[in-house]
């Protein structure tokens, strides 16, 4: 029962229309699904939309720095499945991009468009990852804490969506589910991504996993949803944010950032977004596809559904 409706939330992913950070989070699921020859396929295409800078997976007028990242690493593993030297130069182009744009925060922390100086949480699991992966651990934990000190608020434990650094205030200040689990999701891929020798940087970012886990379950519902907005009951019951935070506490638990009683709230998060997996593999009520400003369905959706597995599935026996 459980490989069927994988495979049907899949192939519902792979009939989705997806845009640079879509493409990126499909491709990487596919991978971590097992799924191999696809998440091939999928970082193909995201090197044949490569644009001139570097960035991956640009279709149309891509505004932002770094979407396009999230299929870095699925290029990397092409390279290294295939002897492509093609896709290795596609994977240091987009690395040298973000290392080198002129698009951050006199701290160096990246904005999230080219255009206007935000700082946006999705950032934390669209770059850092994936500078990890391709030989840039130090400015991978970088760009956690320097996005982390910028969005992360201590008394609530969790993090705001969206800062104006140019005029210095947020123009989004909310504890949006989907965020925050972009957040948990994107510092523990860094944690796993980063070498053994770097055991410091692995403690710390362990903290910042343990503190917004535990931000995050204080707030989930009795039906193991949350709603759209964190702290606010009248926004809508969401389904992303359940799978993004169960995705996170399983790789924390293998990894052993956290501790294993966090596994009953990832099992109730995981039954929930089952739930809501209709016959057709569209896992539904997430936050939706193009606005993101209401219940629907959305490549990411889907996506972390199959990420969610594949991390459960890592777990030690």
């Amino acid at each position: 029962m459980e490989e069927n409706i994988t495979v049907r939330v899949r192939d519902a992913l792979l009939c989705m229309q997806r845009d640079a950070w879509e493409q990126g989070l499909a491709a990487q699921a596919l991978w971590e699904n097992g799924d191999e020859e696809l998440a091939l396929l999928a970082a193909h295409d995201a090197v044949v939309r490569q644009a001139a800078d570097g960035r991956l997976s640009v279709i149309g007028e891509c505004r932002t720095v770094t979407d396009p990242a999230a299929a870095g690493e699925a290029v990397l593993l092409a390279a290294e499945r295939t002897g492509d030297p093609a896709y290795r130069d596609a994977a240091e182009r987009m690395a040298r991009w973000l290392l080198t744009t002129p698009h951050r925060t006199a701290d160096g922390v990246l904005h999230h468009f080219i255009d206007r100086p935000w700082v946006w949480v999705d950032s934390l699991y669209m770059a850092p990852p994936f500078l990890a992966a391709a030989g840039h651990p130090e400015e991978a934990v970088r760009q956690v804490e320097g996005m982390r000190k910028i969005l992360w608020e201590e008394k609530d434990r969790l993090f705001h969506h969206m800062w104006d650094d140019g005029e210095k205030r947020f123009t989004r200040a909310a504890y949006w589910g989907t965020g925050n689990g972009w957040a948990a999701a994107g510092i523990a891929a860094v944690i796993e991504r980063l070498p053994a020798s770097m055991t410091g940087a692995k403690e710390r970012l362990g903290g910042y996993l343990r503190a917004v886990v535990e931000g995050c379950v204080s707030r989930v519902r009795p039906d193991g949803l949350f709603h759209d907005v964190l702290d606010d009951p009248a926004s809508f019951v969401e389904t992303n944010a359940a799978q993004m935070i169960a995705c996170a506490i399983y790789r924390g638990v293998a990894l052993g950032c956290l501790d294993e009683a966090n596994l009953a709230h990832a099992e109730r998060m995981r039954a929930a977004a089952h739930r809501k997996v209709d016959s057709r593999g569209l896992v539904r009520d997430v936050c939706g596809s193009p606005r993101f400003d209401a219940p629907g369905t959305s490549p990411e959706g889907q996506a972390f559904f199959l990420l969610m597995e594949a991390a459960r599935r890592r777990l030690p026996a």
